[in-house]
């Protein structure tokens, strides 16, 4: 049971990791979009604005990629908890769990994903319209 235990152990370190960079990518996309935003109003130009969409899509990918990772390392999990104790290898490939888990679009256009990256680029092109619309 303690060779269970262990791989177990191994494998929920690499789901938290997974989360934790998961949060911080929200994190700093909020920070750098606000960042961008308050450069395109100090200096009044408002092509910033739209700058401010390439890191907002690239961080919604980014999420994408570690939640699916996070989804994969929760499949491998479920599996080896089912294991006997003498067929532990310690192995940590998650090829075997593609076909249980979603593919990675799918993940990044998840419900939980989509709320807050959604939100975001959301903002961002509303910014953009009204900025637009000042110009002309």
């Amino acid at each position: 049971m303690e060779n269970k235990r262990a791989h177990l152990a191994m494998i929920q370190a690499v789901v938290n990791r997974m989360s934790v960079n998961s949060f911080l990518l929200k994190g700093w996309s909020v920070v750098i979009v606000s960042a961008l935003f308050a450069l395109a109003a100090g200096s009044s130009q408002g092509a910033l604005v739209a700058v401010a969409l390439f890191p907002a899509v690239a961080f919604w990918a980014l999420d994408g990629y570690f939640l699916r990772q996070e989804r994969l390392f929760r499949s491998l999990f479920d599996r080896v908890r089912q294991l006997d104790d003498d067929k532990i290898t310690f192995a940590m490939s998650t090829a075997s769990e593609n076909h249980e888990v979603a593919p990675w679009i799918r993940v990044a256009f998840s419900k939980t994903l989509i709320t807050f990256h959604g939100a975001l680029v959301a903002s961002i092109l509303a910014v953009m319209i009204i900025v637009f619309v000042k110009a002309h």
